[in-house]
């Protein structure tokens, strides 16, 4: 029986034989040698590792009684290598006993001959070994290709599905927004507000979503929070003056109205994280800490943590933002009615997180507003006034 280069993809098989005994090494290396593969040799388990780095072989087989290394420790840390973790292991031994040959396969060996072995078995064993692990590598790299092509459509995917959201929340803001961006603001400013609360899981439910993904999804959302404005009629939305107690009634809805909209969506893609969120942020966002927000007067953790978040983001971005009944206000007077408002408006670890974030939250402001402001990196002091 032999082993011909063109029956392993008309390469030859480069191998490494490990063995204390020169006999054992000199009958390997004639034998595999004869049937078409490129044979290395190793006098110990040490000199093999340094034959695999310097290259990586096809298959290595490999002695388990050996003086100082014995075989079983040359495959711990061939495992333990990621350049050689893959490589498939043939085990030789002397032993007719059951317990090494466990021992060699549940510690990463493919397989097991028993010396005096027959070169007619080693060559047919190596043979499907070296097949099987050329396969696995063609696989590997199939697989690795398709997931950068699916990683890529399912970023399109996404890229066509931000662009949605992003058209539908624009509508809803050009009906009373004079600032341009603010639901860009306040995906930015809500993940920068969620991310440090998310690692530390301090009142948030991530659910099956990582850290990094749960942040991202709840940006999206948050530019959501609004929508339901598309259903208040302009002598509402767009009244210069304070609002009638009839007239807040009726602006109260948009919660509910965006809401029950984006509701709809998540009956038919009940697993749309994205969707989720969205809803409990439109619905919530107007909820308050003390339980005396609308529209359910839901209190403390009650009120969705996604909701909690972009509260104290839209509370900052309006009061920063020109509305035609009112100028804006400054950095330091928008941060001072934030603190005034924790454990009562908003949540007291949420603004914990915003004092310590705002300069990040001003740079966002800055950047996306075309109101005069200077990008000032130093923090407000416990007054709400800037350091000197």
């Amino acid at each position: 029986m032999s082993l011909s280069p063109l029956e392993l993809d008309s390469r030859p098989a480069n191998i490494i034989v490990i063995d204390d005994t020169p006999e054992n090494l000199r009958l390997l290396v004639r034998g595999l040698g004869g049937a078409g593969c490129r044979v290395r040799a190793a006098i110990s388990g040490e000199v093999g590792l340094r034959m695999a780095h310097a290259e990586l072989p096809d298959l290595v087989l490999l002695d388990i009684n050996m003086p100082g290394m014995d075989g079983f420790e040359v495959c711990r840390l061939m495992q333990e290598d990621p350049y050689l973790m893959w490589v498939p292991i043939l085990f030789i031994s002397a032993t007719h006993d059951v317990e090494p040959k466990l021992r060699a396969l549940s510690a990463g060996g493919r397989d097991f001959v028993t010396k005096p072995f027959s070169m007619q078995e080693v060559i047919a064993r190596v043979r499907t070994h070296v097949r099987l692990g050329r396969f696995e590598s063609m696989l590997s790299g199939l697989s690795a290709r398709l997931e950068e092509k699916v990683a890529a459509q399912v970023q399109e995917i996404a890229d066509s599905q931000d662009a949605t959201i992003l058209a539908l929340a624009k509508l809803a803001e050009s009906r009373d927004d004079d600032t341009g961006m603010h639901v860009e603001r306040m995906a930015e400013m809500s993940r920068v507000l969620a991310r440090p609360l998310v690692r530390s899981r301090r009142g948030v439910d991530i659910g099956k979503l990582g850290d990094a993904a749960y942040v991202e999804a709840l940006g999206r959302a948050a530019t959501l929070h609004d929508i339901g404005k598309v259903g208040i009629p302009d002598n509402v939305l767009l009244k210069p003056g304070r609002l009638t107690a009839a007239e807040f009634t009726v602006m109260k809805t948009h919660t509910t109205i965006g809401a029950s909209t984006i509701d709809a969506v998540l009956q038919r893609y009940p697993r749309n994280a994205m969707a989720g969120l969205g809803e409990a942020i439109a619905n919530s966002h107007h909820e308050k800490w003390d339980g005396t927000g609308y529209p359910r007067g839901l209190a403390g953790e009650a009120i969705p943590f996604s909701a909690r978040v972009v509260a104290v983001a839209d509370v900052y971005d309006a009061l920063r933002s020109r509305r035609p009944y009112k100028e804006p206000f400054s950095r330091t007077e928008a941060a001072t009615i934030i603190r005034e408002g924790r454990g009562r408006h908003f949540d007291p670890a949420i603004v914990d997180a915003f004092e310590q974030l705002e300069g990040q939250l001003n740079d966002i402001w800055c950047d996306m507003t075309e109101e005069r402001c200077t990008r000032v990196h130093n923090k407000l002091d416990s007054r709400g006034g800037l350091d000197a």
